[in-house]
């Protein structure tokens, strides 16, 4: 057996491993963030084909909609009640998958979003399961920052883009380029090692204090919400960097600052690679309007 077929198991059309009837089996998928709407057929079968279901969502809409699909869906909120530290939550989260797994279980984990961006028993319960000989495998889901994308019209291709969770950016004082798009996660929960999910003011000024190390204070930035409904927009707030207030700010807000400026391009590399300089120099010269209407993208 190759090691692609040891950690990435067969799936068969009706979303059930070739080994789930024999052995435990996890499967780790991702929701999306809009209800139904944004789940694969692949997670969709594997939620459908388990055993258990475990699930944590953000909403009674998502919840209701997964005990249609299998009714042993079973929600892991409880873990957080009465609890301090999130480490040990994530701990006991994927001890208790792994409980399932280890007793033949076909089990499947449900995450809201993206089940590997931000969700740390995810990573681990699938390195658990496939360490003791379980096969395990992690489907991919529609996270916020693809939403994010989408509904600001932005390629994150154009001009780069950077993406930190806003703790961690402060803490580790991550290096950044100004110049390409930068996108901070998790900013309504700055600085909380807890669960408590309201910024405060002091909090906040940390944060816009870093980024005018950087820019003006008139600078464009957005603060952005996904949609969790079809039926709902996303919050789209545009303001400028000494404009943001925490009272824009959610759990679950999400920051956009697009670049200052374009860099001035390096005509020797571009000759290296064989790019015309006039083709360069048109391209650098031109609005982002022109670029986009002549494809020159």
């Amino acid at each position: 057996m190759t090691l692609m077929e040891q950690t990435r198991p067969a799936i068969s059309p009706e979303g059930v491993s070739a080994a789930a009837s024999s052995q435990g089996f996890l499967a780790v998928v991702g929701v999306g963030i809009k209800l139904a709407a944004q789940t694969s057929l692949e997670a969709k079968a594997q939620i459908e084909a388990a055993d258990r279901v475990f699930y944590l969502v953000t909403d009674p809409g998502t919840e209701y909609w997964l005990q249609t699909l299998n009714p042993t869906s079973e929600s892991l909120q409880p873990f957080y009640d009465g609890r301090d530290s999130r480490l040990t939550t994530y701990l006991d989260i994927t001890d208790y998958l792994l409980d399932h797994v280890r007793q033949g279980l076909h089990v499947c984990a449900v995450f809201y979003g993206h089940p590997g961006i931000f969700v740390f028993p995810s990573h681990r319960a699938v390195a658990r399961a496939r360490s003791e000989g379980f096969q395990a495998v992690m489907l991919p889901g529609i996270s916020a920052e693809d939403c994010l994308f989408a509904d600001l019209g932005i390629d994150p291709a154009r001009k780069g883009c950077q993406t930190f969770e806003a703790t961690d950016f402060l803490i580790f004082h991550r290096t950044f380029d100004p110049r390409n798009a930068l996108v901070l996660w998790q900013v309504g929960v700055l600085g909380e090692v807890g669960y408590k999910i309201s910024l405060s003011p002091q909090k906040l000024a940390v944060l816009v204090e870093r980024l005018l190390e950087a820019y003006p204070p008139d600078h464009p930035v957005v603060v952005y919400e996904a949609a969790r409904y079809p039926v709902c927009d996303p919050l789209i707030i545009r303001t400028t960097l000494a404009g943001l207030d925490v009272s824009m700010i959610s759990s679950i807000t999400t920051l956009y600052i697009p670049p200052l400026s374009q860099r001035k391009p390096d005509l020797e590399v571009a000759a290296r690679l064989g790019i015309p300089a006039d083709f360069i120099k048109r391209r650098f010269e031109m609005s982002d309007e022109e670029i986009e209407r002549l494809g020159l993208d």
